[in-house]
């Protein structure tokens, strides 16, 4: 143990004699090399021999290197592991407290007039808050996102009534896709935000989810109030906060994290001429990140 503490402290490999009482051992050299992780010593491997080769030397160094590399990918893999735990909670905990007074209400309103509706929403809400808090998987399908959106819209359609109108163009071959969980909910939330937002009449929203190839391709449209091209730019890169907690940035920096830059969000909006969200998901899996496109129209 004490020959291993001038490997350990230095970082550097090292080889040296073994001392044996058994006249006949076969083990007469060893070959210390450290296993690093961002320059620290986590570890160290050992290798024996009967005899000193430099062969071995260079080959206990190979192993070294690749076991340190495995090391750092499953150090960074724990990292963004609780990266994307940590936004996941910080997007729940953005989920309006308005939004849920107000279908409360809403739901309180049709307990004396329309008790059957009162319970029917009641379910929705249940149903609704139950995915948005559930505690394990960072991943959904697309089923069970747009099931949770369902829920989202059958509340809002009961306070808002006809100034909502909804239509949603899925193709069945996409829903089985695994996608970030609570990743669609957001950017439909925030197009009834916008959409309504100072609209005296009737806001369309259109969701389409289109089987692409290697990839499933989502798209969230509303004719509403859309935004200033430059305030979003500064809303996605943090520096300013979206009003009402919607949570456009936290969506668009776990899906680059996920499946990489190409994967971000694609915005096209401009003020009075509503928001087109295009996300693209792939339908198999890597990880990275950066800051989402923004078009103007």
């Amino acid at each position: 143990m004490e020959r291993l503490a001038g490997p350990l402290d230095s970082g550097r490999g090292e080889a040296f004699p073994l001392t044996c009482d058994h006249a006949d051992c076969p083990v007469r050299w060893a070959v210390v090399a450290p296993l690093t992780v961002d320059d620290r010593v986590h570890g160290a491997l050992v290798a024996c021999a009967p005899r000193e080769s430099a062969v071995l030397v260079r080959a206990a160094g190979e192993v070294a290197r690749w076991v340190s590399v495995q090391l750092e990918l499953a150090d960074l893999d724990q990292s963004r592991t609780k990266l994307i735990e940590a936004e996941i909670k910080a997007l729940r905990a953005q989920i309006s407290p308005h939004f849920i007074f107000n279908s409360l209400a809403v739901i309180a309103s049709f307990v004396r007039t329309d008790p059957e509706r009162a319970r029917e929403l009641l379910l929705e809400f249940a149903d609704f808050t139950r995915y948005s808090f559930r505690r394990h998987g960072d991943f959904t399908t697309l089923a069970d996102e747009l099931h949770a959106i369902d829920h989202y819209l059958a509340l809002v359609r009961a306070r808002f009534g006809d100034r909502l109108a909804v239509t949603l163009q899925i193709a069945p071959e996409v829903l089985p896709v695994a996608l970030p969980f609570l990743c669609l909910q957001p950017l439909v939330e925030n197009a009834v935000k916008h959409g309504l937002e100072g609209k005296a009449d009737t806001c369309h929203i259109q969701i389409t989810a289109q089987d692409a190839g290697a990839e499933a391709l989502v798209v969230i449209e509303d004719d509403g109030a859309g935004m200033d091209p430059v305030l979003l730019r500064r809303i996605l890169a943090g520096e300013v906060s979206p009003s009402g907690g919607i949570g456009l940035s936290n969506v668009d920096d776990r899906l680059r994290q996920v499946y990489g830059d190409d994967y971000g969000l694609v915005i096209e909006t401009a003020v009075g001429a509503g928001m087109k969200i295009t996300t693209r998901v792939p339908k198999y899996q890597p990880g990275v990140h950066s800051a989402a496109r923004v078009l103007p129209e």
